[in-house]
């Protein structure tokens, strides 16, 4: 049933001429490799820019660090980004990739320009906010303002959920709302070491999974494409930190996520039940189930919902004895088992529900 579904996408969205060669599996690897060494090899360099900015995370009464930290990860991810894109452009100039591969890789490109160059922008303007905000501490209707705006942006040229809803407006506010809630999900898990990169990681990961499996390739390289890129941050950032995320790195690596979520078509209209479409909400599981702890909780206690504390379900852990290391794997763990019961999904075959009389 896989198979018959990703040739049903294929035969709809590219020409027979695209199609004659299938896109090579073995690249995703190289996209996810390429991505972590780019991303692992710029860390010096950011981290000595961000001391010499001033970019740094000060010791304070909520934090275990003794020294100032850089808060370079943004820069570092982004880098693990652009990098092996910059490469992939060059080897097409130069008709290195093949005439098929190079083939399939422009028309991609060429159908999803737009979107992707809107989602190139918000991307640098998300960083760019948390750079500003590392720095200065900008109020948080100032930070919202600017990512309503960016999920607006993205959500025009194209890329939104649609949920089998006719009416635009209703899609275009889901959108949104999707974009909006991830960016400071996972600004929010960005509270010890490696928590926030290693649940990205999870997520990028599977997303890019259940893209390839229906031979959406340009959608899945991304995918893979972001894992590396936090993957290669991570044994920086975990478990003695080099350099922090910082809300510039926190606030991509949502937005990257909640991108990643949009893009894919999870449901194919071969024998797939509709449920399936909430499997994004299955990848992300962990940081929405820590998200809605805390909101819960500064409720409860009547205390501002921007202002950070020490409640979240990593602190929970460790007020239990664990340690703090110990805690992040745990979440790890738990996250990347609700993200990888997303296939689950996939088998679900409203068609063998039917009766004999239904036919």
């Amino acid at each position: 049933m896989a198979a018959d579904s990703a040739k049903l996408v294929e035969s709809y969205v590219f020409p027979a001429s695209v199609m004659a060669t299938d896109f090579p599996n073995w690249l995703y690897s190289l996209i996810f490799a390429g991505a972590a060494l780019a991303s692992a090899g710029s860390v010096r360099f950011w981290t000595e820019r961000a001391r010499a900015w001033g970019l740094l995370d000060q010791p304070g009464h909520r934090k275990i660090h003794a020294n100032p930290i850089p808060l370079a990860g943004g820069l570092i991810v982004t880098t693990g980004l652009l990098a092996p894109l910059f490469f992939a452009i060059v080897l097409m100039n130069v008709s290195l990739l093949g005439d098929s591969l190079t083939a399939l890789s422009t028309y991609g490109l060429e159908q999803r320009s737009l979107q992707l160059g809107t989602l190139i922008t918000g991307a640098v303007g998300l960083l760019i906010l948390g750079i500003v905000d590392d720095l200065k501490a900008l109020s948080a209707v100032t930070k919202f303002g600017i990512q309503f705006l960016i999920a607006t942006a993205v959500t025009l040229t194209g890329t939104r959920i649609t949920l089998f809803m006719p009416e635009a407006i209703v899609s275009y506010a889901i959108t949104i709302l999707w974009i909006l809630t991830l960016v400071n999900a996972f600004n929010f898990t960005d509270n010890m070491n490696g928590l926030c990169t290693g649940l990205a990681t999870i997520s990028a990961f599977v997303f890019g999974i259940h893209a390839a499996l229906p031979g959406h390739y340009l959608v899945a390289s991304l995918g893979f494409l972001i894992a590396g890129a936090l993957a290669g941050f991570l044994p920086f950032n975990f478990p003695k930190a080099r350099a922090f995320l910082g809300d510039s790195g926190s606030h991509l690596t949502g937005y990257l996520i909640a991108v990643l979520g949009i893009l894919p078509h999870y449901y194919h209209e071969v024998g797939q039940s509709k449920i399936v479409v909430v499997s994004p909400l299955l990848i992300v599981g962990g940081v929405l189930a820590d998200m809605v702890w805390i909101v819960a909780y500064r409720l409860r206690h009547k205390r501002p919902l921007y202002i950070g504390d020490t409640n979240h379900l990593s602190h929970q852990l460790v007020k239990k004895g664990f340690t703090e290391q110990q805690s992040v794997k745990m979440l790890w763990l738990l996250h990347a088992l609700i993200a990888v019961s997303s296939f689950l999904l996939l088998w679900i075959n409203p068609l063998k529900w039917k009766s004999p009389r239904q036919g």
